[in-house]
């Protein structure tokens, strides 16, 4: 009989820029991120906007990070930065680039603008490091270079790492914590509230309450059969979760492939838009799915709308439809979308929130015709497109447009501008 093969244990750690946005904008203004007073946000929309970051200074007087500007203290003398998302990207990128001195790039999964997850398992015999002082001395490395202090969740699965990043790191002298399924049982079993562990929003954690669940230790022990009855395929993560197990690793990711995949462009506007005017916003938002889905070579057969209205007691409205044919044509997209929107958006209700999306898309080798569509129009559709793209490509984004966004109410020359929904700002404010 062959001797059983253990694996060895891996060891996973996850690097967060502390305060991403707000301490990339001290740096560059010369200000410590850590004593500063700044939030980064777009003034000139409202002083209802959302402060997409505040320093570790400004949450410390108990101020919340996603706080709104009016929410800030009239007192406090502190610095609104405009976000210049640009320069977040091309510093996420630089910071790339200090991980790629340290591993592989099959050994990175960058998780978000300012967090990534590394798989240190082979590196740390070659630099003869634990995986604290290899995290340690990567995190100094941007400290020393890019000036931005990091925190640093390890772990010996990539859930402990979150968890030991999310709820431990930040109360660490160093901010760097580490968790094993034995350590995860004895420091976190009775951590309140749930809503702290990854993936247990506020409405997975009042239905916990409601069956007597209040912890981790909690899930851990109540009867198997009642959690897959109350939360289905669900529950076997968080039994998993609740013993600090998880079974994903970095190479799972990386072999990780959607089955169907979609294109969508949603926006929230900034004031209250009548439904004549959410319409144009429609056709611009339309013309953009149509110009990403030639750039991608892909077409679809079924598109959705989504719409949420300004007040908070009409419930927001979703409709999905059929295309007459497959296809990426600007010509179809526009037309299905605008019926769409009249026969399923209420009328006379304030509009501020616009989704859609082009749902299953395929290869535009999959492109199908009918008899009640012109194939010589969508071909024509298509070119057109594909030159719209070279010339905005070339000449930037706002080389060429259309009459519709020259109304009043549209805002695709505004939209042109931003990044990820925000000002690229290429300047320093």
């Amino acid at each position: 009989m062959m001797p059983q093969v253990i694996p060895p244990q891996r060891a996973y750690i996850i690097i967060d820029l502390k305060s991403f946005y707000a301490s990339v904008e001290c740096v560059d203004r010369g200000l410590d991120p850590m004593k500063a007073l700044l939030a980064v946000a777009d003034a000139e929309r409202s002083k209802g906007t959302i402060c997409l970051a505040i320093t570790p200074a400004m949450k410390a007087l108990g101020i919340k990070n996603r706080c709104r500007i009016y929410e800030i203290p009239k007192h406090l003398d502190y610095i609104v930065a405009p976000p210049r998302m640009k320069r977040y990207i091309d510093i996420s990128a630089d910071i790339y680039g200090i991980y790629l001195s340290y591993v592989a790039k099959e050994d990175i999964h960058v998780y978000s603008i300012d967090e990534s997850f590394l798989d240190v398992t082979n590196y740390l015999g070659l630099y003869g490091l634990s995986a604290h002082d290899l995290a340690l001395r990567i995190m100094n490395d941007i400290r020393e270079k890019l000036g931005l202090r990091a925190t640093c969740g390890i772990g010996t699965n990539l859930y402990l790492a979150k968890v030991a990043l999310d709820i431990l790191a930040k109360h660490s002298p160093d901010f760097i914590a580490e968790l094993t399924e034995d350590s995860f049982k004895q420091r976190l079993w009775t951590h309140r509230p749930l809503t702290d562990f990854w993936r247990i929003g506020p409405g997975t954690a009042r239905r916990l309450s409601s069956m007597g669940i209040i912890n981790q230790c909690d899930i851990a022990h109540f009867p198997e059969k009642l959690m897959y009855k109350q939360f289905g395929v669900l529950a076997e993560y968080m039994i998993d979760h609740a013993w600090g197990r998880e079974s994903c690793t970095m190479q799972d990711i990386k072999n990780y492939r959607t089955r169907t995949k979609s294109l969508s462009c949603g926006q929230v506007l900034m004031r209250d838009y009548s439904f004549e005017e959410a319409l144009i916003i429609v056709k611009e938002m339309a013309d953009e799915l149509s110009l990403d889905m030639v750039a991608a070579h892909v077409v679809s057969s079924n598109v959705s709308l989504f719409v949420g209205y300004s007040k908070d007691a009409y419930p927001s409205t979703g409709a999905s439809a059929n295309l007459p044919v497959t296809t990426n044509s600007f010509r179809i997209l526009m037309d299905t979308f605008a019926k769409l929107y009249s026969r399923s958006t209420m009328r006379g209700i304030p509009i501020r929130r616009v989704c859609i999306s082009a749902n299953s898309v395929l290869d535009e080798c999959y492109e199908q015709y009918s008899f009640f569509v012109d194939p010589v129009i969508m071909e024509k559709d298509r070119r057109i497109t594909q030159s719209v793209n070279q010339i905005k490509a070339r000449y930037g984004k706002n080389a060429i447009l259309k009459g519709m966004d020259l109304y009043e109410a549209g805002n695709t020359i505004e939209r042109n501008e931003f990044i990820g929904g925000h000002k690229a700002g290429a300047t320093l404010y």
